[in-house]
C-alpha cells in the first residue's frame, strides 16, 4: 500500500468516527429534547393546576370578602380598623353615623376627642354628640399592630336600666313610706303626750324638766327616721361641701354624750378637710353607733385613717354580733330583726357610702362583735389639699387628684 492510499485509508477512519460521533450526538440531542418536552408538558399542567386552584382560591377570597362587607355593613355597630399608630384605616356605615366625616386618614385620639364625651358611670362608654350612649371595646387584630375599635349603640339597654332603677325605686319608697308610718307616729304620739302634761300648772319643775327631755328624745328619733328617709329617697343624689374632719368629730363626741364612755376614737387623719357631705356621713356612722347601743354593746371604737388613695372609717363594737344569714342581707332596705325597726339604718349607711364613690363591708361573727368598715376615695372631687392654705392662711382650696 502506497502513501497516497494510506491517507485516503486514514482520512476514511476519520469521517467514519466523526459521522459516528455525530449520529450519537444526535441521538443524544433527540432524547434530551424528548425528555424537555415531557417536562414542558409536566410543568405545563402543573402550572395549568396551579393557576385554577389560584383561581378558585381568589374567587373564594372575593366571595368571603363580599360576604364579610355585607356583615359589616349589616352590624348594628361601628367598627373602625386602626393601624399600627393609631391612624383609621377603615370602617364601615355605622361609624360615619356614630361618629360624622372625616373619618379615613385621621388619628382615632383626634376623632374621639372630637365626637364622643366620656360618660359619668363607666370608663368603658361614652356619648356620642346627639345622646346616644354607646359602649367602647378595643381588640388587637395582629402582630403588625392594627386594632379593631367596636361601638354598641346600649341606649335603649340604658334607658330600660334607668326605667327599673326608677320603678324599683318608687317601689321601695312605698314600703319605706308604709313602714315609716308607724315609726313616725309613735314618737310623735309620746311626745304630743309628753307636752300636754308640761302645760299643767300643777306639774312640779322636776317632772317638767323630766318631761321636756323625754319630749326632746323622741323627737330627735324622729328626726333621725326622717333624715334617714331623705338620705334614701336621694339615692346618691348628695351635694359635696368642704368640711374638716375634726368637725365631724365633734358632731359625734356631742351626739354621743348621752352614753358616756361609749364611743373611743382613735383619728390618725389630723386634721385633713374632706369633700363630701358632712351631714350624710354623720347620719351614716351615727346609724351605726346607734345600732351597737341598741344591740347591747358597751365599747364602740371609731378609727380613721388616711392614706393617698383612700379615707377608711371602721366602727367596731364588743356587742353580740352578727350571724352570716343575717349578714348577708343587713344592707338590704327595709330588712330589720328589731321589733320596732324601719330596716334603713345600713340601707342609708350603704346609700351614703355609695354616694360618695366608697365601699362599705361588714366582719361579724356571733358573740365577738361587729365591726363595719368605709373607704372612700381620695381623688377628685372627694379631696381637697389644704397645704397651701393652712401655709400662707389663704384660706383657698387647692383640688388634688390623687
Amino acid at each position: 500500500m502506497n502513501a497516497i492510499d494510506l491517507q485516503y485509508q486514514q482520512k476514511t477512519e476519520r469521517l467514519t468516527d466523526a459521522f459516528r460521533i455525530f449520529n450519537q450526538l444526535s441521538e443524544n440531542l433527540a432524547s434530551s429534547y424528548q425528555g424537555l418536552q415531557a417536562q414542558v408538558a409536566r410543568l405545563t399542567n402543573e402550572l395549568a393546576a396551579a393557576r385554577s386552584e389560584r383561581i378558585t382560591t381568589l374567587i373564594e377570597k372575593e366571595q368571603l370578602a363580599s360576604r364579610l362587607q355585607l356583615i359589616l355593613a349589616a352590624l348594628p355597630a361601628a367598627v373602625i380598623i386602626l393601624d399600627a399608630n393609631g391612624v383609621i384605616i377603615d370602617c364601615n356605615n355605622h361609624a360615619l353615623d356614630f361618629l360624622g366625616e372625616p373619618l379615613m386618614g385621621l388619628q382615632w385620639r383626634e376623632v374621639s376627642q372630637r365626637s364622643l364625651q366620656s360618660a359619668q358611670h363607666s370608663p368603658h362608654e361614652a356619648q356620642l354628640s346627639d345622646g346616644r350612649q354607646v359602649s367602647i371595646t378595643r381588640n388587637l387584630l395582629s402582630g403588625n399592630g392594627e386594632q379593631l375599635i367596636l361601638l354598641s349603640d346600649v341606649s335603649e339597654v340604658r334607658n330600660l336600666q334607668d326605667a327599673m332603677a326608677r320603678h324599683q325605686h318608687l317601689t321601695a319608697m312605698g314600703e319605706m313610706v308604709a313602714g315609716l308610718a308607724h315609726q313616725v307616729r309613735t314618737p310623735l304620739a309620746t311626745a304630743i303626750l309628753y307636752a300636754s302634761h308640761t302645760v299643767k300648772p300643777e306639774l312640779d319643775e322636776v317632772k317638767r324638766r323630766q318631761f321636756s327631755v323625754k319630749i326632746l328624745e323622741r323627737l330627735h328619733h324622729l328626726e333621725r327616721q326622717v333624715n334617714d328617709m331623705l338620705i334614701f329617697a336621694r339615692q346618691g343624689r348628695l351635694q359635696m361641701q368642704p368640711f374638716r374632719i375634726s368637725a365631724l368629730i365633734s358632731c359625734l363626741e356631742e351626739a354621743m354624750e348621752a352614753h358616756p364612755g361609749l364611743l373611743h376614737i382613735d383619728n390618725r387623719c389630723d386634721d385633713m378637710e374632706l369633700l363630701a357631705n358632712q351631714d350624710a356621713l354623720r347620719g351614716a356612722l351615727l346609724n351605726l353607733l346607734n345600732n351597737a347601743v341598741e344591740a347591747g354593746a358597751s365599747k364602740v371604737d371609731l378609727r380613721l385613717s388616711a392614706d393617698s388613695r383612700q379615707l377608711s372609717l371602721v366602727v367596731e363594737d364588743n356587742g353580740p354580733g352578727i350571724s352570716s344569714e343575717e349578714q348577708s342581707r343587713i344592707f338590704e332596705p327595709f330588712f330589720t330583726t328589731k321589733a320596732s325597726g324601719t330596716g334603713l339604718g345600713l340601707a342609708v349607711v350603704q346609700s351614703v357610702i355609695d354616694a360618695h364613690h366608697g365601699r362599705l363591708s361588714c366582719e361579724s361573727q356571733p358573740g365577738q362583735g361587729t365591726r363595719f368598715i368605709m373607704s372612700l376615695a381620695l381623688e377628685e372631687p372627694y379631696r381637697i389639699n389644704l397645704s397651701a392654705s393652712a401655709a400662707n392662711g389663704t384660706g383657698e382650696h387647692r383640688y388634688e387628684t390623687v
